[in-house]
């Protein structure tokens, strides 16, 4: 009797998804046929909730599959997922990129202490199920303690992986016909100071792109506002194969919350970065990653982010409502907004970021743009605007479009 493939449940981050593809290699060929891995993500407790959930229905719908847990949740709380007498083992977040964990059958928790893990492994994977654009893992774990983030304890501290590496998974991803890859990790900014010479993030981007000249689109994931390095600038000005998108971490848009988050970047810091981005690249768009709801956060500071994403002309806003996380130093923090409230706010954001979405569609209109074909009939744009495409299209392929609002 032929056995189940590997099924694979992916909460969380670009990073997460990365990892997921390379889980897959590891599973398949440790014989895990009739198997369910949860990557779980840590981010926020309604993700922790999902993961639990999706879990239990797993057991439900396939009651003889081993069940793995892994990812952040599980690597800063073993223990929980350990006890649900739906799961069969626990694979901690280092351990779980290893290929002997997945031979592993007689320890039902494998978690090491992930503060201690020194280097980030080359994975090199065999391509991605069913997409149009490979991620790649350029740096893991985040050095910084954000009062809001739970995610070092599930990542450990900053770790690059070398050039080197960087370079021959991006020829072996374009040799399987992938035109755009993103550079992925943590907190990609840090990239280097664990490296021989400490090559700035800008400094390996240049060098890879020097090193394989066929790559024909890359993208970065999310940036800190002030640790963006003048390799970076001049790449941003003068690289037309890396994307005019630029997704920034920039949590909030309003000082006192960000002192009290524990950010590296004051309000000015993201005026100016936009500002100077669009100087050197006019046709530049930006994202960013913002929490709504911060303990203490007032109606008037509310006000600061929102002015902030108009101001700034930022387009794709990911937003989360802040969630309490025990462990960190905001759980702590007596004025807590009420979750309503943080819902609220959370949605008056993603109302905004729909209307700058169309501001950005209508200057964009009558202009020929080169579009990345992704499944169900749509495409990104090199600003990342989504585009309408014929579903007829190749998954992957690049072609060039002419945006009207016909085609809207």
């Amino acid at each position: 009797m032929k056995g189940k493939s590997p099924k694979l449940k992916t909460f969380g981050c670009r990073l997460n998804f990365y990892e997921s593809e390379v889980m897959r290699d590891h599973a398949k060929n440790a014989g895990l046929d009739d198997a369910i891995i949860f990557n779980t993500c840590a981010v926020t407790a309604e993700a922790e909730r999902q993961a639990r959930q999706s879990i239990r229905r797993a057991r439900r719908e396939n009651p003889t599959a081993k069940i793995i847990v892994t990812g952040c949740s599980a690597q800063i709380d073993p223990d929980k997922y350990a006890s649900m007498e739906e799961v069969d083992q626990v694979i901690g977040n280092d351990l779980k990129l290893e290929t002997d964990s997945w031979g592993n059958n007689h320890d039902k928790i494998l978690v090491n202490d992930i503060m201690s893990v020194k280097e980030t492994a080359s994975h090199l994977i065999d391509g991605y199920e069913d997409k149009s654009r490979a991620f790649l893992q350029v740096q893991n774990g985040c050095d910084h303690r954000c009062t809001f983030c739970i995610i070092p304890y599930g990542r450990g501290n900053s770790r690059s992986v070398p050039m080197g590496v960087i370079a021959e998974q991006v020829r072996k991803l374009i040799s399987q016909g992938y035109n755009e890859i993103v550079f992925t990790g943590v907190d990609v900014t840090s990239y280097g100071a664990d490296l021989p010479s400490s090559p700035s993030f800008g400094q390996m981007i240049r060098r890879v792109l020097n090193i394989v000249p066929e790559l024909k689109r890359l993208r970065l994931s999310s940036l800190d506002p002030v640790e963006i390095d003048e390799d970076l600038w001049g790449l941003i000005e003068n690289e037309p194969r890396l994307m005019p998108h630029l997704h920034l971490s920039l949590q909030a848009g309003d000082d006192m919350i960000l002192k009290r988050m524990a950010r590296r970047h004051l309000r000015q810091d993201v005026i100016d970065v936009c500002n100077r981005a669009r100087e050197l690249r006019p046709t530049i768009a930006f994202g960013a990653d913002i929490i709504a709801g911060f303990p203490t956060e007032s109606e008037e500071m509310f006000a600061n982010t929102m002015r902030i994403v108009e101001e700034c002309d930022i387009t794709y806003l990911h937003v989360f409502p802040y969630s309490k996380r025990e462990g960190t130093p905001a759980a702590r923090i007596p004025n807590q907004v009420e979750v309503p409230i943080r819902k609220e706010r959370a949605a008056r954001l993603r109302d905004l970021g729909a209307k700058q979405l169309d501001k950005l569609l209508a200057r964009n209109i009558g202009e020929t743009l080169s579009v990345l074909v992704e499944k169900g009939g749509i495409g990104r744009a090199e600003n990342f605007l989504p585009i309408p495409v014929s579903k007829d299209l190749a998954v992957g392929s690049l072609v060039d479009i002419e945006l009207t609002p016909k085609a809207l």
